[in-house]
C-alpha cells in the first residue's frame, strides 16, 4: 500500500500560517504605550539537548528587545541522590546538574514542573524531549496552549499509525492547531554547551518570516544556523541518521575498520534520501548537503550515544540489552535510533519497500537479535 504524502500534511497546507506570521508580526510591533510587546519563550523539555537548547535562547533573549528576558523551561521532576529535586537545584545553581553538569545556563532560565504553568503566556514553544514522550506532552497541553502561537521542534523520531507514519512536527500541529517549524543539524550537545562551533538547519513551511525568527533566537557566534524551505526533509534527516549511527556503532564494536563505516555511512544517507522522497515527493534534494544532512550523518557516526550504546551492544556480541545499556551508559538520557529503526521497519513493512531498504530493516533487525551484529556488512543476504 503506498501513503501519499497528501495525508502528512492534511493539517499543514492552510490559510493559518500567513495568520500566525502576521500575528507575530503584531506580537513584535508597538503597543499603546510605545513599548514592544515582547514574546515570551518557553523550552519543554530539560535533557542534555534541552538544556543547550535553553542556554543558546537565553543568551539572546537578554539582548534582543522583541524578547522578554525569562526563559522558562519545563522540567520532568527527579529526586536526585541527595534528596533534593532537579527544579529546585536548577533554579538555585543555574546549572543541570543531572543532564547538562558544568554549564551555567544563564540567570534568566527558570526551571518549572508543571508543564501548563510553564507554557502560560508564552507565544513561543521549543519542544525538546525524545520522540517518545511526544504524545503524551501533546495530550497534556491540548487545549492549554492558547492565542496565536508558534512553536518549533527539536525532536528526532516519528509516530507510527495505521495510516501511516506521523512527523513530530504535524503531531504538534495537528494537536494543538499551532504552526510548527523544525531545528536539526549536527549537534552533539555537550559541544555546543562549551561553545565549539556548530551548524544547525531551520525547517519552514511557508513563512520565512517565522523561519527568521527562530534563526535569529537560536544563533549565536558559535551556532550558525540557516532557514530552509523544506520541512519534512529537513525532519526526516534528523529522525533517520540515528538509525544509520545504531549501523555505524555496529561496525566500531566489531572493528570492522574505517572503509566498512564509511561505506556504511554513504549506504545510510542514500536511504534516508530515498525514502524521505518516497514519504514526500516534496523534498529537496539540496537539503541532504545542510546540516541536518551529511553534516549530522557524520557527527552523529563519529561520536553520538546511538553510534556508543550500539557498539557496546555490539562488542558484547549482542548478549547485552539495549535498555540495560541505555540504563548504565546514558544516566537517564534516552536513545533514540532503535526506536526510530522499529518505526521505520514498520512504515516499509506497512508499504510493501522492505527490499528497497535493507540497511533499515537489517539494522532493525539486529536490534531485535534476529540477526547477529556482524549481519550489518551482509544486510543484501538477508530478508526480512
Amino acid at each position: 500500500m503506498r501513503i501519499r504524502s497528501s495525508f502528512f500534511s492534511i493539517f499543514l497546507r492552510s490559510s493559518s500560517s500567513s495568520r500566525f506570521s502576521s500575528s507575530l508580526s503584531s506580537a513584535m510591533s508597538p503597543g499603546a504605550n510605545g513599548d514592544l510587546m515582547k514574546s515570551r519563550v518557553t523550552v519543554v523539555g530539560s535533557g542534555n539537548w534541552g538544556s543547550v537548547a535553553a542556554k543558546l535562547i537565553a543568551s539572546n533573549a537578554l539582548k534582543l528587545p522583541s524578547f522578554h528576558d525569562e526563559v522558562r523551561m519545563w522540567v520532568f521532576e527527579e529526586v536526585l541522590p541527595n534528596g533534593e529535586k532537579l527544579t529546585d537545584v536548577i533554579n538555585k545553581t543555574n546549572e543541570n546538574v543531572k543532564y547538562l553538569p558544568g554549564i551555567k545556563l544563564g540567570r534568566n532560565v527558570v526551571a518549572d514542573p508543571d508543564l501548563e504553568n510553564a507554557v502560560k503566556e508564552a507565544n513561543m514553544l521549543v519542544f525538546v524531549t525524545p520522540h517518545q514522550f511526544m504524545g503524551g506532552i501533546c495530550k497534556k497541553l491540548k487545549g492549554k496552549v492558547t492565542g496565536e502561537v508558534e512553536a518549533i521542534s527539536l525532536v528526532k523520531g516519528m509516530e507510527v499509525k495505521k495510516e501511516g507514519p506521523c512527523m513530530i512536527s504535524t503531531l504538534i500541529s495537528k494537536e494543538l492547531g499551532i504552526n510548527c517549524c523544525v531545528l536539526m543539524g549536527a549537534n552533539i550537545a555537550n559541544e555546543i554547551a562549551v561553545e565549539k562551533f556548530s551548524e544547525a538547519t531551520v525547517g519552514y513551511r511557508e513563512s520565512k518570516e517565522i523561519a527568521d525568527t527562530w534563526v535569529q533566537l537560536f544563533s549565536t557566534p558559535y551556532f550558525m544556523v540557516t532557514p530552509v524551505h523544506d520541512v519534512e526533509g529537513v525532519e526526516l534527516c534528523g529522525t533517520l541518521k540515528n538509525v544509520v549511527a545504531i549501523a555505524a556503532g555496529f561496525v566500531d564494536g566489531l572493528d570492522m575498520g574505517n572503509n566498512t563505516k564509511a561505506a556504511i555511512m554513504r549506504i545510510g544517507l542514500r536511504e534516508m534520501r530515498a525514502l524521505s522522497k518516497l514519504l514526500f515527493p516534496s523534498v529537496k534534494d539540496s537539503t541532504f548537503f545542510e546540516s541536518c544532512g551529511v553534516a549530522d550523518v557524520i557527527t552523529t557516526c563519529l561520536g553520538g550515544r546511538n553510534r556508543r550504546v550500539a557498539e557496546a551492544f555490539a562488542q558484547s556480541g549482542g548478549k547485552r540489552s539495549f535498555d540495560e545499556l541505555e540504563a548504565e551508559m546514558l544516566q537517564g538520557q534516552k536513545l533514540q535510533g532503535v526506536s526510530t529503526a522499529r518505526e521505520v521497519y514498520e512504515v516499509l513493512n506497512h508499504c510493501g519497500w522492505m527490499e528497497m531498504f535493507p540497511l533499515f530493516s537489517t539494522v532493525h533487525q539486529i536490534c531485535t537479535d534476529r540477526l547477529k551484529p556482524e549481519a550489518i556488512v551482509h544486510y543484501r543476504d538477508h530478508k526480512a
